[in-house]
């Protein structure tokens, strides 16, 4: 038999496999910060916000952990687009560095890291501060590194503390604020899963809307009973929290649609321009569809309209004639 004919048992060809393209490059480049340019520009008061203060003090005690990405220069070499890292950017040059090791993107892709990153949870950071401190950290040194009080790093170490496991394995990748599990702490295990479900369902964490679920909580289902004063009616807790579920609904809704609708809208307003800047349309929608020229006007954004080329009357006149 020839040897290049194929048997019963052989193994058909494989197609050759497409190695994925890596996203950086393998190590970090050594950059000046002064060959760094900012894509977007930062607010005025961020320095004086807490996360600033917070990667300052980090940075400061324990150096940087996580390199800023940045995107080659298409034309200057050497200098670089950050992409993310600006505070930690801004920290290095208050704290007199000049030089950052810097993860270099492949790819121009902005939006990844402004829409598409999934930040530190609470509960997450919970876990990093216990991990410390079970190795000897002091809530002190923590503190001074994240620029906190030593009395709120032992908040976050106890946070969890009274929260039932189907909790925190629900909530922790949520964006819990601290607050609403110190409120889900005051509930029995069976209600604080109750809880969590209608959090989760509605894409509600907030401390409002935990404090309502709070209140609607039946007596027997708290840890310990609220006192006379401090209790609300079922029948307005029941109602705040249909009207806080509905505007939920809505909120997704409206999020859901937001994109398709801006690239509608986009692509109707170039459509409009066309139409606006022809001389008989604009004069037909303007003697016979004058509700439709408005609203065609206020979508163009403008009422300015050269009817010159056909016409050979002035922009101005042709506004007055339409007028």
């Amino acid at each position: 038999m020839n040897s290049t004919t194929p048997t019963a048992n052989s193994a058909p060809p494989t197609e050759p496999i497409e190695k994925t393209k890596s996203a950086f490059l393998k190590e970090c480049v050594l950059i000046p910060l002064s060959n760094l340019t900012y894509l977007k520009t930062l607010r005025p008061r961020v320095k004086d916000s807490i996360t600033f203060q917070q990667i300052l003090s980090s940075i400061r005690d324990v150096g940087l952990v996580e390199p800023p990405v940045v995107f080659p220069h298409p034309i200057n070499q050497g200098h670089y687009f950050v992409m993310d890292g600006h505070l930690r950017i801004e920290a290095l040059k208050i704290l007199g560095i000049a030089d950052v090791d810097c993860l270099v993107a492949t790819d121009d892709d902005t939006y990844t890291y402004n829409k598409r990153i999934n930040r530190m949870t609470v509960v997450q950071a919970h876990k990093m501060i216990v991990k410390a401190m079970e190795h000897g950290v002091s809530a002190e040194r923590l503190g001074k590194t994240l620029h906190l009080s030593p009395a709120t790093i032992r908040n976050h170490f106890r946070l969890l503390d009274g929260i039932c496991p189907e909790v925190i394995e629900q909530l922790q990748d949520k964006p819990c604020p601290a607050k609403t599990f110190t409120i889900l702490r005051r509930m029995k295990p069976i209600r604080q899963i109750e809880a969590a479900e209608l959090m989760s369902g509605q894409n509600n964490f907030t401390t409002a809307f935990a404090n309502a679920l709070l209140y609607n909580t039946p007596s027997n289902m708290l840890v310990t009973q609220a006192a006379a004063s401090d209790t609300v009616s079922v029948e307005s807790m029941a109602k705040m929290e249909r009207e806080m579920a509905a505007l939920q609904v809505q909120n997704k809704a409206i999020e859901e649609t937001y994109g398709p609708d801006v690239l509608h809208l986009t692509v109707l307003k170039r459509f409009l321009e066309k139409w606006m800047d022809c001389a008989p349309i604009v004069r037909w929608l303007a003697a016979n569809q004058p509700e439709y020229f408005r609203e065609f006007q206020s979508i163009v954004g403008t009422t300015q309209i050269d009817n010159s080329r056909s016409s050979g009357t002035t922009p101005q006149q042709s506004r007055g004639k339409v007028a």
